[in-house]
């Protein structure tokens, strides 16, 4: 019986304070109340009606009005009269007569080939620090045009030291080729020596 007792008394104090926790939790001034949104006002705005294009007459000008005519003035011709008399009067010319048959005069003369350009050879750098001179005979043609072509070397000296400089220099010589009964000729077997001095270097 006495255990009865207790736990109704100890289920009373529970309920009771049950109850009590409620009422502070809902009386309690920490509760945030939400404040309701602002009202937003929405406004509606209603399109212009569309504007109606102006219409502009184009129209092309008038022409101008046609020049007037001009108007021609007719001269008459004078007659004139010219008198043709010189005085001239015809004279006779004596004509030496000539036997036999005439010979042909030949207008084209015969002539080789003459330089008309002459380029110096460049002294190489190294015979002319070590002070070395000397000189290359070459043999060259010219074709029709005066050019210099087929350049061999025939004789040199010192041997290799100058060939390539006097082969450069008379490869830009320039002729006035060979003519032969009015036309220009092939001219072989031509021939020229190039000497390498130090004072012309200087």
């Amino acid at each position: 019986m006495k255990k009865l007792l207790a736990t109704l008394s100890l289920a009373s104090v529970t309920t009771f304070g049950l109850f009590a926790f409620m009422a502070y939790l809902i009386h309690s001034d920490d509760i945030q109340v939400t404040k309701p949104l602002p009202v937003v006002v929405v406004d509606v705005y209603q399109t212009e009606k569309p504007s109606v294009a102006n219409e502009i007459d184009r129209r092309l000008p008038e022409p101008p009005p046609a020049p007037k005519a001009i108007p021609q003035v007719v001269m008459a011709a004078e007659d004139t009269q010219v008198d043709n008399d010189f005085g001239y009067k015809q004279t006779a010319i004596d004509l030496p007569t000539t036997q036999g048959s005439l010979k042909q005069i030949n207008l084209h003369k015969d002539q080789d080939a003459r330089p008309i350009v002459r380029i110096s050879p460049k002294y190489p750098i190294a015979a002319s620090r070590d002070g070395i001179e000397g000189w290359v005979k070459l043999g060259f043609d010219i074709n029709k045009l005066g050019e210099v072509v087929n350049i061999t070397v025939i004789e040199s000296h010192p041997k290799r030291i100058f060939d390539k400089a006097a082969k450069q220099a008379l490869k830009r010589w320039k002729y006035k080729a060979k003519s032969l009964n009015g036309a220009m000729v092939y001219q072989a077997g031509q021939s020229v020596q190039l000497d390498f001095n130090m004072s012309q270097n200087i």
